[in-house]
């Protein structure tokens, strides 16, 4: 975090809803504005009676130091909770890293420590939470990189064409970009929540907005639209097919409502 940054006053008056946001990053965001995030970020900005307007940049290493730290703009959409460059609101929903595979696949399980992952080819998004416990299983893995510029390379669809070309048969990825991807497929690709995974490893995220530390009324402020708009904000996440959790880390239905 920046001290300087945020050791500055609050902003008072915000003239616009000011988002940091990749511009090739779907289904979170994009510069055309159809990802879930964008949809809810116009739903904040409406319900504050303020314009919207975006700062686009790769979300790779230094966007919070290039963008929210430098107060050019006012919050991210998108923050895994605890991320500590950021001061999160409260949770606007919660989500599971999902197995992707065809219909009709044999694998069938419910946990990555499953021994019928044994020698099956999976892919993964590197240094990813699933990764450790599909060697352990001895899947036969095969990795596309986190860190990289949007603009010129997507690992995520990489991963889902090797699923329909068959060149692994299935793979393991945070659950909103699973279900979006695997519903853009001819056929459908089938998306299995990891809900009951009884490894170690950590599957479920709750999803914040990140801020500036040091911005106390700001937060309130999405606190107030988060409590009051959960259920809009349910049915778009949705119509994107994520896959939603309650506080309980189970499986909850569209529209349905389990705020902090």
């Amino acid at each position: 975090m920046n001290s300087t940054s945020a050791d500055m006053p609050e902003r008072g008056e915000r003239e616009h809803l000011r988002v940091c946001a990749d511009g090739n990053n779907l289904p979170f965001t994009n510069r055309e504005e159809q990802g879930f995030e964008n949809r809810i970020a116009q739903l904040l900005a409406e319900d504050m009676g303020k314009p919207l307007t975006y700062v686009w940049a790769p979300q790779i290493m230094g966007f919070v130091r290039n963008t929210l730290e430098l107060r050019v703009c006012d919050v991210i959409m998108g923050v895994a909770a605890g991320y500590e460059f950021v001061q999160g609101s409260n949770a606007y929903y919660r989500s599971v890293y999902s197995l992707i595979v065809p219909e009709g696949s044999d694998i069938e399980i419910t946990s990555l420590n499953d021994p019928s992952l044994q020698d099956r080819h999976i892919g993964v998004i590197a240094e990813t939470p699933p990764v450790v416990p599909l060697r352990r299983a001895g899947a036969s893995i095969k990795g596309y990189p986190l860190q990289v510029d949007t603009r010129v390379r997507a690992p995520v669809k990489d991963a889902i064409e090797d699923i329909v070309a068959g060149t692994t048969e299935g793979a393991v990825l945070w659950g909103p970009i699973a279900g979006y991807y695997a519903a853009q497929q001819e056929p459908a690709l089938k998306v299995i929540p990891l809900v009951d995974d009884t490894t170690d490893a950590h599957l479920q995220y709750r999803i914040t907005m990140g801020i500036r530390h040091g911005e106390p009324q700001w937060k309130d402020t999405l606190n107030d639209f988060i409590d009051r708009r959960q259920d809009e904000i349910n049915a778009i996440l949705a119509e994107y097919n994520v896959p939603l959790l309650d506080r309980h880390g189970q499986l909850i239905d569209e529209g349905a409502r389990d705020s902090e």
